[in-house]
C-alpha cells in the first residue's frame, strides 16, 4: 500500500489560530529571549574578568533589559488578528455614467430652450413662473405730457 503525503493545509478562513498553537508560539519566543538573555549575562561576566572595563556594559544591559520585554510579551495575550488576510473581492468601480437628456442636443444651443428654467421648468431660478422679477424690472419713465 503507497502512502501519499500530503502538504500542510492552506488557511483560508479569517478565523484566529488555535489557543493551544498561540500559548507554544508565545512559551518558544519566550524561552528563546531568556536563552538571549543568559548569553549576554555569559558574555558580560567574560568579559568583566578580562578587564574590557566599560565594553562589559553591553552585554550586562541586555541581560538586564531582555527579561522584562520576554515577560511582556508572554503575557501580553493572543496575537491580533490581521486584516490583510484572505477577503472576499470588491471591486472598486466608478459610479455609472448617465448621459444628459436628449432634448439638449437636438439642433439646440447648449442649455435649456429660451424661457425655461435651468431645471427644465417655466421657473427660473428666483422660482419665479416666467414673468419677470420685480427687482430686476427696470423703471420705465413716464409719458410724455403727463407731469
Amino acid at each position: 500500500m503507497v502512502r501519499v503525503s500530503r502538504s500542510k493545509a492552506h488557511l483560508v478562513t479569517e478565523a484566529r489560530r488555535p489557543m493551544s498553537e498561540d500559548i507554544s508560539y508565545r512559551q518558544r519566543r519566550y524561552l528563546i529571549m531568556m536563552g538571549l538573555r543568559v548569553v549576554c549575562f555569559v558574555i558580560a561576566i567574560i568579559l568583566f574578568t578580562n578587564g574590557a572595563g566599560w565594553l562589559t556594559a553591553f552585554p550586562a544591559v541586555g541581560a538586564i533589559i531582555i527579561p522584562y520585554f520576554a515577560v511582556v510579551f508572554a503575557n501580553g495575550g493572543r496575537e491580533p488578528t490581521s486584516q490583510r488576510g484572505f477577503q472576499a473581492y470588491e471591486p472598486r468601480l466608478p459610479d455609472r455614467y448617465t448621459p444628459p437628456p436628449a432634448r439638449y442636443f437636438s439642433g439646440q444651443a447648449e442649455g435649456p430652450p429660451a424661457g425655461m428654467g435651468p431645471n427644465g421648468s417655466d421657473t427660473d431660478m428666483a422660482g419665479n413662473n416666467g414673468a419677470p422679477s420685480p427687482m430686476t424690472q427696470t423703471p420705465h419713465p413716464s409719458p410724455p405730457g403727463n407731469g
